[in-house]
Parts: C-alpha cells; structure tokens; sequence
C-alpha cells in the first residue's frame, strides 16, 4: 500500500509487538513518519525469543497457520515469505497422546485425516468431510466479508451483502454443541476443537462461528518457519528498517497524555508530542494506567467484566539425547477435558489433570538445538489471576515431566540442561497483561466482531489500538491484519472521511 494521505504525519507506537510492527510497516509505507516505543529489549513482544546455550526458543506463538495472510502482509511491501524465511510444512501436523494410552498422528492429507475419523466411529468419515465443507464454507464468508475488511464497528455490519452473509453463519450457538451435532466420539470432538485454545476460549463459550479453525488446521496446513516465529518477526522488523520507522527498544512508557495537537508519549524521563498514536501495548493497561483519568468514554469497571483468555504455565527446557516419541506439535489430553476448562473459567485454580501442548521445534530445524539435543517448550493452559508462587509452579512441572514419561513415553528428568519458566506474573509484570492472561481478552460471543474493543479510543481523539485485544482478535494472523485496519482507520480520519462511532448502549458498547 503507497498511499501519501499521511505524508508528513508523526505517529508514534507503544509496543513491537506483531500488531505494532504491522501497523508500523503500513504507516510508513502510507508516509507517516513513525516512532515505536518498545519496553523490551528486542521486539516482538509476547512472540520473542530465548537463545542461551545454543538452544532456541519461541517465547510465544509457535503455531504458522493461514499461510495466506501471511504471504498477504509481505506482498503489500513488495516481498514474498519464502524470501524472507524457509517455510516447511509439517507431516504429521502434530501428535496426539490421550492419558487412556492411546495416541494419533493428524496427517497433512486430508483423505488420510477422513480414513482416521473414520476408524474411530462408524459414519465419522463421511461426517468429517461435512464437517469440512461447513468449515471451509465459513472460513470463506467469514474471512471475506467479516475479518479481513475493517469491520470493527456495528455500522460496519449493516450492509445488505455483510446482513445476507451472516445468516449462512453459526453466529449463536457454541462450539460444543455444534460439534456433538456431527460427532459422538469425545476423541474426535476433541481433535476439531482444539483450536479454540489458540483463539483463548472453551468449547462451551466460543461462538459455533469459529468452525472455521478446522479449515485453517485440516486444509490449508500447518507450517514451521525455520528459524522459528522469530524469524518472521525479525524478516517484519527487517521491512520496518527498510521503510524507516525509528525503532526504540528497551523504551519503558510512562504515560499517554491527549494534547491540542495530538498525543503525546512519557517515556524515560522524556515526552515527545505525536500527532497520532498507536497502542500495542494491552487496551486496559493503556486505559487504566498510562491515559488520565476518565479520558475514556467507556465504563472504568468495563475491564473488570471482560472474560480473558487463558494464562499459561511454560517450560522451556534444553535437553539432552533425542525425543523420538514427539513430533515437532505434540498434545497431551485427558479424555474428558471438561475439569481442565472448568478449572480455567468457572472455578478457577490449577488443574489436577490437565490438558497440555509440547513443542519441539528441533525436529525441525536443527539451528534450534546443538546437535544431539532438542528443544522442548511445554505449554499449560491456565486461569489467568492465578497464585503461582514457586511452589505452584514446581507442582506443575513435577506433574508435567510425570505425565510425560506415563502418557508419552520420554522421561526429560535428569536429561534436562536449560530451564527457564514464565507464568502468570510474568505475563503481568512484563507485559502488562491484564490478570497475567497470556493471550487478552477471549473470543467469546459478546468479545467478537463488533462487541471487541475497536482501533479508535473511545473519546481519545488521534489515538487508536492494535493487537490482539482489538479487532479482528487473537494470533499472529489476526494481528497482521489489526495492523492493516488501523491503519486504514487512521487514513480515514486523516482525509476527513471517517466518522464517529454509532451511539451504544452502554452494556454493548466496544
């Protein structure tokens, strides 16, 4: 996109996060002159980068999924991904171990994936290939005409071709339900959803809408950049250099103050006035900590009220010898998953039985680990707000490397040779996530479309959000595209063709 509406604009970012960087590499090319402030020392955000050791480690994010907004964001600067990094997809896309001893690879075929559905109950198959055509049919129209255009307001959604698409969507009902309409097998259920980990929500609280996630995991494929996720974060730092944004890491900010003129950005010591700017930084911390009080024309407990994506207790660990029983994804479920979800968003506390994820990205790409050792990362799922003194956390990694070597066959004790953990107050403390959530607010039906937080600040004139807390939501994916939005926003508003947000009432305002 080269676009000079915002020649000569000054707009500055609070965070490098994927958001932030993709609204920076927009703005620039669009011929703003952008600043980011970045309170890290690299960045990236949540999606950074451990290297200690000669080991590697995707801090965040490890999952490459819709191939297609990925090679979306790069084209618009003149690239192409395979330019940039390697992309290898996965065969299997992951590994499943169930803690009744049973296990399943999920092939990259698809007629493979229906052959497996099948062998587990009969009429699975032919269901699956339904299930499918349902899946691809709203990724489609969902994508098109929901996600990818800049719908972030209910006036957005009133058109009669957006109105016309919606009925074909399973806006209402939950993914729990619908799945049960195609499946019996708690198995299979399982497999098509859980996805929904990703999107930060539960079977029984995300809209049927994101069906859709099976397409993006069955049909258009599950990749690994080598080099990691890092590598796409630095190949978008790379196009940021190149179109000149100024990039400020290790850049705490202080404050957001509105002036005349714009807004201006406290950060060490210093304040610079910017005509816009961009928050990447969590939508309640800038709300409830960085602008003045009652700036905000929302409700001050709306963020009270918010349910949150899930937190998460992780392990990164540099082991010696081979794991030749995982795969470079690796899920460890208990059969009936239910307590585990209860225990994220109904009783919250740390699950007896969890379900978890490992990720070794060192059978994939042996930079990831020196040679003869591997890479793990290992993922809980858990209530954000938690307790996590040490000794919670050591009761965890203890039940961990337990069901390891019961349910998946590799005991990492006395194998393991770097360890490094994040939690709960971690997510708080170094990234101001709201309740320590690891991912922000989760896509739950009155957290989606139009009912999730917009770009532009609610009565904060020429400052707006980026980022998963925003629209279009959760994941690298979603994130390019917000930085894509907001950035049409800002040019909207920058040319006088924007307009002012439809009146709400209050309990439905975004």
């Amino acid at each position: 996109m080269s676009d000079p509406a915002l020649s000569g604009e000054s707009v500055g970012i609070v965070g490098a996060g994927i958001g932030g960087l993709a609204a920076a590499a927009h703005l620039a090319d669009a011929g703003a002159d952008v600043t980011i402030y970045e309170k890290q020392p690299q960045v990236g955000g949540v999606a950074g980068v451990i290297e200690e050791d000669g080991f590697r480690f995707d801090t965040g994010p490890s999952w490459y999924l819709m191939p297609g907004l990925f090679e979306r964001f790069f084209e618009q600067f003149g690239y192409q991904p395979e330019e940039l990094y390697d992309l290898v997809r996965l065969d299997p896309h992951y590994r499943i171990f169930w803690t009744d001893g049973d296990s399943v690879d999920i092939p990259a075929n698809t007629d493979r994936a229906v052959e497996l559905f099948e062998s587990y109950e009969d009429g699975a198959g032919e269901a699956f290939e339904a299930y499918l055509e349902e899946s691809a049919e709203t990724y489609e129209i969902g994508m098109e005409r929901f996600v990818v255009p800049n719908r972030s307001r209910f006036r957005d959604y009133l058109s009669a071709d957006v109105a016309k698409s919606a009925r074909g969507l399973s806006l209402l009902g939950t993914m729990d339900d619908h799945v049960a309409e195609y499946f019996d097998n708690p198995k299979l259920r399982q497999i098509v959803q859980y996805t929904l980990v990703f999107l930060g929500g539960a079977p029984h609280n995300t809209p049927a809408l994101y069906n859709l996630m099976s397409h993006v995991d069955f049909e258009l494929g599950v990749y690994y950049p080598q080099g990691g996720m890092y590598a796409v974060v630095e190949a978008m730092e790379s196009v940021c250099e190149e179109l000149g944004v100024e990039i400020n890491t290790s850049t705490r900010v202080m404050g957001l103050e509105p002036v005349e003129s714009g807004v201006a950005v406290a950060h060490d010591g210093d304040t610079r006035a910017h005509d816009r700017v961009v928050c990447n930084a969590p939508i309640a911390h800038a709300e409830r900590k960085l602008l003045p009080d009652h700036a905000v024309d929302r409700d001050p407990e709306y963020w009270e009220h918010r349910t949150y994506a899930p937190s998460a207790y992780m392990c990164y660990l540099g082991v010696d010898g081979p794991l030749e029983s995982l795969e470079h994804h690796t899920l460890v479920l208990p059969t009936d998953w239910d307590d585990h979800f209860h225990s994220i968003f109904e009783a919250p506390g740390w699950p007896d039985d969890p379900a978890y994820y490992v990720n070794v990205p060192s059978r994939t790409d042996p930079t990831a680990a020196p040679e003869g050792k591997e890479t793990v990362v290992v993922l809980v799922p858990i209530a954000p707000d938690l307790d996590d003194d040490e000794a919670a956390r050591e009761r965890m990694r203890a039940d961990v490397l337990d069901s390891l070597a019961e349910h998946a066959g590799v005991d990492l004790r006395g194998r393991i040779e770097f360890e490094r953990e994040m939690c709960v107050s971690d997510y708080r403390e170094q990234f101001n996530k709201p309740q320590g959530t690891a991912l922000g607010l989760a896509h739950t039906l009155f957290q989606t479309g139009p009912m999730r937080p917009s770009h532009r600040a609610p009565g904060v004139d020429r400052l707006y959000y980026v980022g998963g807390d925003a629209n279009p939501g959760i994941g690298v994916p979603m994130c390019l595209l917000s930085g894509e939005h907001v950035t049409e926003t800002i040019i909207e508003d920058a040319t006088g063709s924007g307009f002012v947000d439809s009146v709400l009432p209050e309990q439905l305002r975004p």
